[in-house]
């Protein structure tokens, strides 16, 4: 594959943006390079890794959660008790995303640590209030989907972005240790969530879950960049312009690669999560007497090995990283057209290890590339803007599945639309070879 260069954006020619605190002005950018290993720097893996396993461990969790709610509401006799129930859990993806360009904001303007150590803060609270409130699905749209959803939008930008001031070399190898976190947690969650549900209720479980949310903010405390200098300060600028760039970095905006890449992305998600949400449901129409929860948990397993696998893989100079996240969409998007042609159970298993081991070298890729094009000083709002721009497409895609699938009572159409959409994101993608 054609290597792309590792710093081929035209941010990385310009001085980076400055920022004045306590009467100095201060660059983000580190003075050195980054060191790629060392006591702080694994620990910053650490920190990053239950970030990220934390966070959607209990996201990618959501059906234990919505089993009840879902019981609760047909009980008393509420209409369209599912969809109540799992807007939900919807929230809180969309929100993770749509506030990830927030996310990047207020680490340009409180700094990498404050932002995450707010978004655990926040997280946390809106569990804790959700454990007193679980008779209110309309209340729990707001602490648990939107709330929740906030804290861990802002906790979980900064535990990428974080990764360009340690590392270079192996950046795209600690990315996907990084990543593995989600996959390990969504393992181990749902067992843990439901014997707490069994034994102290959801009350219990909130809070439980907030409990082990504050880990996210004191993981936040280690997101530390490598060090702040001090440089001359600039003639004085317009005072809103001044602002504006202090907290929003338009810039990024101005790299055509960047552009390009965080445009075709949203295209390439938005049929993402549809298998991820519908697949349970398809199972049962289609199958009796299996284990209709396996092929989310092999998902969940080869994803941490794809993670792993790719982000080595995205280390070698002879590798094109918008290549390999090309490859990533078009074998996710090739299976989810095949899936609701497979009528072997077994067969429909190898389907999902394949799915779950592309959807990880996709995800391992985001980071590597948002600091490819950007530079680590940007990595936190370029990481943002792009998961923000897809917070739509993610969201809508599966309801619009399911209101397809009401219509034609079939989820083959669904299905074969959800995998279109990733085929014609990494289409777009090739356009990224001819800018310069």
């Amino acid at each position: 594959m054609e290597s792309l260069p590792m710093e081929n954006s035209n941010l990385l020619s310009k001085k980076p943006d400055v920022v004045e605190r306590n009467g100095q002005v201060l660059n983000d950018e580190p003075s050195r390079e980054p060191p790629d290993g060392g006591l702080r720097a694994y620990m910053i893996i650490g920190g990053s890794f239950l970030t990220n396993g934390l966070i959607f461990g209990v996201i990618n969790s959501y059906s234990v959660i919505y089993t009840v709610l879902q019981q609760r509401l047909q009980n008393e006799n509420v209409p369209n008790s599912e969809s109540r129930a799992s807007l939900v859990g919807a929230l809180t993806m969309g929100t993770t995303f749509l506030m990830s360009p927030l996310s990047g904001v207020l680490t340009g303007l409180l700094g990498l640590r404050c932002t995450a150590v707010l978004g655990g803060t926040i997280a946390f609270i809106g569990l804790f209030i959700s454990s007193f409130l679980v008779d209110y699905v309309d209340v729990l749209c707001l602490t648990y989907g939107v709330m929740y959803g906030l804290g861990a939008s802002l906790a979980y930008t900064p535990s990428l972005a974080i990764l360009g001031h340690y590392f270079k070399r192996h950046l795209g190898f600690v990315n996907g240790i990084v990543t593995i976190g989600s996959s390990i947690f969504t393992v181990i969650m749902p067992p843990l969530m439901e014997y707490m549900i069994k034994n102290y209720g959801l009350p219990g479980l909130f809070r439980l879950l907030s409990v082990i949310t504050i880990g996210v903010a004191l993981c936040g405390l280690l997101f530390k960049p490598i060090s702040v200098v001090v440089i001359e300060k600039p003639p004085r600028e317009d005072g809103f312009k001044a602002l504006v760039k202090t907290i929003i970095n338009v810039q990024i905006w101005k790299n055509k690669k960047y552009r390009l890449w965080a445009l075709s992305m949203p295209v390439a998600l938005f049929g993402y999560f549809v298998p991820y949400v519908h697949i349970k449901k398809f199972i049962d129409l289609n199958f009796t007497n299996v284990q209709d929860n396996l092929p989310l948990q092999c998902i969940a397993v080869t994803s941490g090995v794809g993670r792993l696998v790719f982000g080595i893989l995205a280390d070698k100079k002879w590798v094109n990283r918008i290549v390999l996240q090309q490859i990533s969409f078009y074998v996710i998007g090739t299976l989810t057209i095949i899936l609701p042609f497979v009528k072997s159970f077994p067969l429909l298993v190898v389907v999902s290890l394949g799915m779950g081991i592309f959807d990880g070298a996709f995800i391992a890729l985001i980071g590597p590339i948002a600091i490819q094009f950007c530079g680590s000083a940007y990595a936190a709002q370029s990481i943002g803007c792009m998961l923000g721009l897809a917070a739509f497409p993610l969201s809508l895609g599966p309801p619009i599945a399911g209101l397809i699938y009401s219509l034609h009572r079939s989820y083959t159409l669904p299905f074969i639309l959800a995998g279109v959409s990733p085929l014609v994101g990494a289409t777009l993608m090739f356009a990224i070879r001819f800018q310069k």
